[in-house]
């Protein structure tokens, strides 16, 4: 099978001319000008590969995914080897520019044949990382994992323990429309990780409203996602810099870090997939556990864009959900909560198959079920909802989080002995928290940030 390539840049014409007299399955079918002449060969399905000779500084991260998207692998030619590792960490194939033709078409036929292979994750996904710059802390299989025994708590597994690197967890909360709760099941989570003494980064990802730094009292100025995402798309996240762009959260129990999100909501086209599965693998190596606020909306709104390749409203929620190890399904417990909840689920099966929610119902009231309103909830759950069961019940306390919210803090040091407090705990923490101090880093990231 043969293997179209189109190069741009001023490719020799030793090189070119070397591919064709190998008359092996690399064949050059155009010479574009510049890369957005080279994007649109691309597009047309005319290429299976792309050589970028010159201007291999405009690839990015979301160009690359872009690329890949429509079946095309890129191969860059480069004799820097700084800009030679920025363009390995987009998912790019890198050559130096004195290549001999056997070689290169070598290098075009395996980034092809690697381009054809699907990543983990990606069957019945919605947005495949394509770049594949995002592998899940368990080894890559797919997000359907067994349920922990009964009693057993969804404890983030420690990198320091396991020795592997980049193994942090991945914790998203994710909820219908309504006002759940996500954000502060999210933020409290965070909490209650970083007393129990993990290194803890919350990521504010909700590209509709993102409220977490006005919940913790933050000065929002800019903010920390899209920041982040900025330096993943140009290869240039690193671990040092993703801590800079991250504000410490300190509590007296314990201190964690926070990408703050976007308030704008006109500004969610900063959240690209690509960047920000970047973004969660770097948030994986430096914390034992990353936990995601994301948006409600899981609507992939191919039909309302003529342009396939056009970015997409609701990406970062469904990258978010894809790539993470465990979700948290948060719906109102009342009449309108309830079914909104199981409508969603029905939702995220379809487009995230591979999620697995578990479904806590929060602002559990007798005034809005009846009388013991948890064995209310199970039974019609039991009856009416779907499948999945019913994990958790979070009792509603309008006290303790409306002076959580006046003094831009966590239930924690506002409500420590709440029934909503301890609640929240017991879904991520062991049954008896420890109240040693947290570090805001784990030792192989402080270690990291003052190399």
């Amino acid at each position: 099978m043969g293997i179209p390539v189109v190069t741009v840049g001023r490719t020799r014409e030793d090189l070119v001319g070397g591919l064709e007299r190998l008359h092996g399955p690399v064949s050059v079918v155009r010479r574009c000008a510049e890369l957005a002449e080279l994007l649109a060969a691309c597009q047309t399905g005319l290429a299976r590969a792309a050589v970028v000779a010159d201007g291999s500084a405009e690839l990015t991260a979301s160009l690359v995914d872009r690329l890949s998207a429509v079946g095309v692998a890129v191969v860059a030619l480069t004799d820097s080897p700084d800009e030679a590792a920025r363009l390995r960490g987009i998912g790019v194939t890198v050559a130096a520019p004195a290549v001999e033709a056997d070689a290169l078409a070598a290098l075009i036929a395996g980034a092809v044949e690697g381009l054809s292979t699907p990543g983990p994750g990606a069957a019945g996904s919605a947005y495949a990382d394509h770049t594949a710059a995002l592998r899940r802390s368990d080894g890559g299989r797919s997000g359907r994992q067994d349920r922990p025994h009964d009693g057993e708590q969804d404890r983030p597994r420690d990198p320091a323990r396991d020795g592997t690197p980049g193994a942090g967890r991945i914790i998203a909360v994710w909820g219908p429309a309504g006002a759940p709760g996500r954000t502060l099941v999210a933020a409290n989570i965070a909490g209650e990780l970083a007393a129990e003494g993990k290194s803890v980064l919350l990521v504010d990802a909700d590209s509709y409203g993102a409220s977490v730094a006005a919940v913790l009292g933050l000065l929002d100025e800019a903010a920390g996602l899209a920041q982040a995402c900025r330096l993943a798309d140009q290869g240039l996240l690193d671990e040092a810099a993703l801590l800079r762009i991250a504000a410490p959260v300190a509590t007296r129990a314990g201190s964690f870090w926070v990408l703050t999100g976007i308030t704008r909501a006109d500004r969610w086209t900063e959240l690209r997939p690509a960047a920000l599965s970047l973004v969660y693998q770097r948030a994986r190596e430096v914390a034992e556990v990353t936990v995601i606020d994301t948006g409600f909306c899981l609507e992939a709104d191919e039909e309302l864009s003529f342009d396939s390749m056009a970015p997409r409203r609701n990406a970062a929620t469904l990258r978010s959900l894809e790539l993470a190890d465990t979700v948290y399904a948060i719906g109102a417990a009342d009449p309108v909560g309830v079914p909104r909840l199981v409508r969603a689920l029905a939702e995220l099966e379809s487009a995230v198959p591979q999620a697995l929610p578990r479904v806590v119902l929060n602002k559990v009231r007798a005034s809005a079920v009846g009388r013991l309103p948890e064995r209310q909830l199970r039974d019609a759950w039991s009856r009416y909802g779907p499948s999945t069961p019913l994990e958790a019940f979070l009792p509603a306390d309008p006290a303790a989080c409306d002076a959580a919210l006046l003094a831009g803090s966590l239930l924690l040091e506002c409500a420590p002995d709440s029934a909503l407090r301890r609640a929240i705990a017991s879904l991520v923490c062991a049954p008896v928290q420890r109240n040693r101090k947290s570090s805001v880093l784990s030792s192989t990231a402080k270690r990291r940030a003052t190399d």
